[in-house]
């Protein structure tokens, strides 16, 4: 890894109630691993007393169908070029084989979870199932 860290960040997702939905993927280049720092997501509920948001920290083996988004590096005079890629708001669920952490949320709050690292040429999803309708917004902080 050369120190060189990336961030990421979704729009606002809706969340259909009881619908399971990847809002962030993270893709890392198939010559280097990645090591996530930290992955973030956080709920605008406006209903004090909906129930929690379970989020999933999952193992991707595929894109399913979702939008591309852009990471940008933290300190944009370093000369090197992310390779890392991002996905969001997954319209199509992308195949998940493990699962590697879970939390409740209020659809109030903000949770993170962290750290982890994604193989060469793996992809990690942030995963939220809302029993009530939420926007959302997902983030994460990685090192290459």
């Amino acid at each position: 890894m050369a120190g060189v860290i990336g961030r990421v960040s979704t729009p606002q997702i809706a969340l259909a109630a009881a619908t399971a939905k990847t809002v962030l993927q993270l893709v890392a280049p198939s010559n280097h691993r990645v090591k996530v720092q930290r992955l973030s997501v956080s709920f605008e509920g406006t209903n004090t007393t909906d129930a929690p948001v379970q989020i999933d920290i999952v193992r991707q083996t595929t894109a399913g169908t979702s939008t591309g988004t852009t990471p940008v590096k933290d300190n944009d005079s370093d000369a090197e070029t992310l390779q890392t890629t991002a996905n969001r708001a997954a319209s199509d669920e992308p195949t998940t084989t493990d699962l590697l952490d879970s939390k409740m949320c209020h659809p109030q709050g903000r949770i993170d979870f962290g750290p982890f690292t994604i193989p060469g040429g793996g992809r990690i999803g942030i995963r939220c199932n809302a029993p009530n309708a939420v926007d959302c917004i997902a983030s994460a902080v990685f090192e290459e």
